[in-house]
């Protein structure tokens, strides 16, 4: 079984890389990459989201594809829905895709592409593994050392609970996922073992720190701006306010331990995170 990860070099993709090497050393893989240049250890094949012509002849030969969702919200859903119809064209016999926590069922923006995605896949007839994930950890933590220069934590998420985990358990969960066809036709939910607010999240890192770092729950339009003050386009502020703001009413929270379920230990805690970013 030849198993193709697109975006391999991405946050997401080289961990996921890297949890099927470990997980099974001598499977067939194909990093699919912009660069291949940039690959190492792994056999490569160029593969670009913006340029559909290309997409089919890079995914002939493959049986399952990890088709790691686009950073690019300009066109995301347009750019899978190409990766989709490339992947029909080219007989590959399964999909693993990355979407967001709770589908069709999540009030985000965020989440209008991943639904759309979804649809896609459906409509394709291509078996499909949909792993819904939630948030990573990693999303608070690459802020981490402005927020403790600045002496606050800041957002729009209340005392909303996030199920968040570390990128890595979800790589995990991919490598699981694409190694055994028996998750074909099955959507899972993913989310941390230990849900916690931002308020948590800032005791954590005052314990860390030595010092009192708080946090400051805001406005969501207020948030936004602050955003875009930081120098973030316009629209990518507002879905991430968005997002914090629809955290506050539960849509990051998860508590079914499934991803813990799946790769077969707890999820990373914040602590450990919030360590290594420190």
């Amino acid at each position: 079984m030849t198993i193709a990860l697109t975006g391999a070099t991405g946050a997401l993709g080289q961990l996921a890389l890297k949890a099927l090497k470990a997980r099974a050393p001598q499977a067939d893989l194909v990093a699919l990459v912009r660069d291949p240049a940039k690959i190492s250890g792994t056999p490569a094949r160029a593969f670009d989201y913006t340029k559909s012509e290309t997409l089919a002849p890079a995914l002939k030969g493959i049986d399952t594809l990890v088709l790691i969702s686009s950073n690019d919200f300009n066109d995301r859903a347009g750019q899978h829905h190409a990766v989709i119809t490339a992947a029909q064209t080219a007989g590959v016999k399964r999909i693993v895709y990355t979407s967001i926590l709770k589908g069709d069922a999540s009030p985000m923006i965020l989440a209008q592409d991943h639904i759309t995605t979804e649809a896609a896949l459906k409509a394709a007839g291509i078996p499909a593994t949909i792993l819904r994930n939630g948030w990573y950890t990693e999303n608070y933590t690459g802020s981490l050392k402005a927020s403790v220069e600045h002496g606050a934590l800041i957002g729009a998420s209340g005392d909303g609970r996030i199920a968040s985990a570390a990128r890595a358990d979800y790589a995990e969960a991919i490598a699981v996922t694409a190694l055994d066809d028996s998750h074909a036709g099955k959507t899972y939910e993913l989310a941390g073992d230990v849900p916690h607010t931002m308020a948590d999240f800032a005791a954590e890192v005052s314990k860390q720190t030595g010092k009192t770092i708080p946090f400051n729950n805001l406005p969501k339009d207020t948030y936004a701006g602050i955003l875009q003050s930081f120098g973030l386009p316009e629209a990518f502020a507002n879905i991430l306010a968005d997002c914090d703001d629809t955290a506050s009413h539960g849509s990051l929270l998860d508590e079914s331990h499934t991803l813990s379920k799946l790769i077969g230990r707890h999820t990373t805690p914040i602590a450990a995170t919030i360590k290594a970013a420190l």
